[in-house]
């Protein structure tokens, strides 16, 4: 790959996940040619919902494929609760119906990644991806980056994006190689057929259950016909950081015993839940190495208790392709305005997300007592604005000739 004939520079993208598709469509609307090498033999994600928070639905809108992603996604209408893990009491409850598109403009959805992806990919021309196309290395030589694939290939351009997630050959190129420190959590994911669902679990609401040690989330999918479950509990021994990794429902269950009895039978409804792993992966202090950068897990893991890796990646790809069109001619200062636009906002995610993880977990007790009255004090919608808010368009400045 090289620079077009009009002096555009070539830009490889590695990864043809989320944040990768969403950098192709934005850099295609900006009318900036790339390409996509994605390892896996076709583009797919695996069986786990999502949450389209206003700040995603917007830049959605603005590529033109929010409408079809509704088309099978849930409008959260109902509401955003909190309930306590032994009984269900309600300890908060937001009108997302009327409450996000007047703060925000825009609604709050629930959806299958897969549905995300392939609404993504309606706005990537076809002959932009190129598939089972595994990255082993990354080099830069004479200030322009190769790449070399597992069947001996390589590949020159202008300018590499590492969108290839946490385990990111990107990432290990420009940070080196920096093992991950064991969170003590992992996660339980399901999917449930929602004519197995119990009734409670079917509206249109993102539930949240808080217990000592443990909490669950669940909304539905998929026009509604599952339920997602993303369940947060002790790791013990398993250690296992992959999305295909597997456990069984007994398992999941006794995670959860003697929490309210509507909830186990919603976790004895699931189909084989994944496990995986939480593991803890400090802020970059850079992403950025001359034409190399890096893009949504693989520049700013963070866990998922503020829902918003995959907002984090597709506002990622708003602002670097904005910085790229804006500076064609000097794409390693465009990267470096990218850099410095983002870090400091996905660098704070990933710390709140992180403090998080105590907050939920609390044994019961006086400090889950003060926390539990705390959510009649503080409306977490508002409390968050400062998420649900961000508009590239308005926050990211353009380059000063």
């Amino acid at each position: 790959m090289s620079g077009s004939n009009n002096g555009t520079p070539g830009i490889a993208i590695l990864g043809g996940g989320i944040g990768g598709l969403a950098t192709a469509a934005f850099l295609h609307r900006a009318g900036l040619r790339c390409t996509v090498y994605e390892q896996a033999p076709a583009l797919a994600e695996v069986g786990a919902g999502l949450v389209v928070a206003p700040n995603a639905a917007r830049l959605l809108r603005r590529l033109g494929v929010l409408d079809d992603l509704l088309r099978r996604a849930v409008r959260l209408d109902v509401g955003w609760e909190f309930r306590r893990w032994r009984d269900g009491s309600v300890l908060s409850a937001e009108d997302l119906a009327t409450a996000c598109e007047r703060l925000y403009g825009e609604h709050t959805y629930a959806a299958h990644r897969a549905d995300l992806l392939d609404a993504l990919g309606g706005a990537v021309p076809p002959d932009v991806v190129r598939l089972g196309r595994r990255c082993t290395g990354v080099t830069v030589r004479d200030g322009r980056p190769s790449l070399r694939f597992a069947d001996g290939e390589e590949v020159e351009a202008d300018v590499v994006i590492g969108a290839d997630g946490v385990h990111s050959v990107v990432r290990a190129a420009l940070a080196g190689p920096r093992p991950a420190t064991y969170s003590g959590l992992c996660a339980f994911r399901a999917l449930v057929p929602a004519d197995r669902a119990p009734a409670f679990a079917r509206r249109p609401a993102q539930t949240l259950w808080l217990g000592p040690g443990h909490h669950l989330v669940h909304y539905p999918i998929s026009g509604g016909r599952f339920v997602n479950l993303v369940a947060f509990a002790p790791a013990g021994e398993h250690s296992v950081e992959s999305w295909t990794a597997t456990a069984t429902v007994e398992e999941f269950l006794a995670e959860f015993d003697g929490w309210d009895p509507r909830l186990v039978d919603l976790v004895r409804a699931a189909e084989t839940p994944g496990r995986w792993a939480l593991l803890d992966r400090a802020p970059l202090e850079r992403w950025s190495r001359g034409p190399v950068t890096l893009l949504g897990d693989a520049a700013h893991p963070m866990f998922p208790f503020f829902a918003q890796g995959s907002a984090q990646a597709i506002e990622d790809a708003a602002v670097l392709a904005r910085c790229l069109a804006d500076d064609v001619a000097d794409p390693v200062a465009a990267l470096a305005r990218y850099e410095a636009a983002r870090r400091p906002r996905t660098t704070r995610l990933q710390e709140v997300s992180h403090a998080r993880s105590h907050v939920n977990h609390l044994p019961d007790g006086p400090e889950q007592r003060r926390r539990d009255r705390s959510f009649a004090d503080v409306d977490p919608l508002v409390a968050n604005g400062w998420i649900y808010e961000y508009d590239p368009d308005a926050t990211t400045p353009h380059r000063v000739p």
